[in-house]
């Protein structure tokens, strides 16, 4: 190697000991902007994981209502049990607890009461829709969603859930509920 590249490399080295490091005012200017980085994203994070936890309520009852259908096409009645619908989805999770009720030949209605407070109840119903004369009788399924977050899910819309020979609803635009 040549002496001159020699000696430049060397002076590289020793300038480069001399100029490295940060000044304690562009670190602290760092861990500030980091921080509120972290604090816009943290609370939108936290939500996305409910949103998650939400969604396995949504299948379910999806799933529930479904099943409702089949069996009432079925049995010409809606299912009053897990047991009798037999579509796998278990009673109790760690954040919801899912229940059937009916309301005759007419209707039925799925709960999922919430166990953790910071979700949002579920209410499905699946409704036999009578046509005119001239057509047949089809079901029809709605879910329903809390708008604020640990909310009975009895008390609220299944309040609304009137099922009869002539009609079926489920009112979920009662106070505190929305139809998704």
């Amino acid at each position: 190697m040549k002496t001159s590249l020699k000696a430049n490399l060397l002076k590289h080295f020793i300038t480069k000991k001399e100029e490295g490091g940060f000044t304690l005012i562009e670190l602290l200017v760092v861990i500030i902007i980091i921080g509120i980085l972290a604090a816009i994203a943290l609370p939108s994070f936290l939500n996305q994981a409910n949103k998650a936890r939400q969604s396995e309520a949504k299948t379910y009852i999806g799933s529930m209502n479904r099943g409702q259908q089949a069996y009432r096409l079925e049995n010409r009645a809606f299912a009053p049990d897990f047991v009798s619908l037999a579509i796998g989805i278990p009673s109790t999770t760690n954040y919801y607890t899912y229940t059937i009720g009916t309301n005759g030949a007419f209707g039925a209605a799925s709960l999922a009461t919430v166990v953790d407070p910071a979700l949002k109840a579920y209410v499905g119903g699946v409704q036999l829709s009578s046509g005119n004369a001239t057509t047949e009788a089809t079901t029809i399924a709605t879910l329903c969603e809390s708008t604020a977050a640990n909310t009975a899910a009895a008390v609220g819309a299944l309040s609304g859930f009137n099922a009869t020979a002539t009609s079926s609803t489920l009112d979920c635009n009662s106070s505190g509920w929305k139809k998704l």
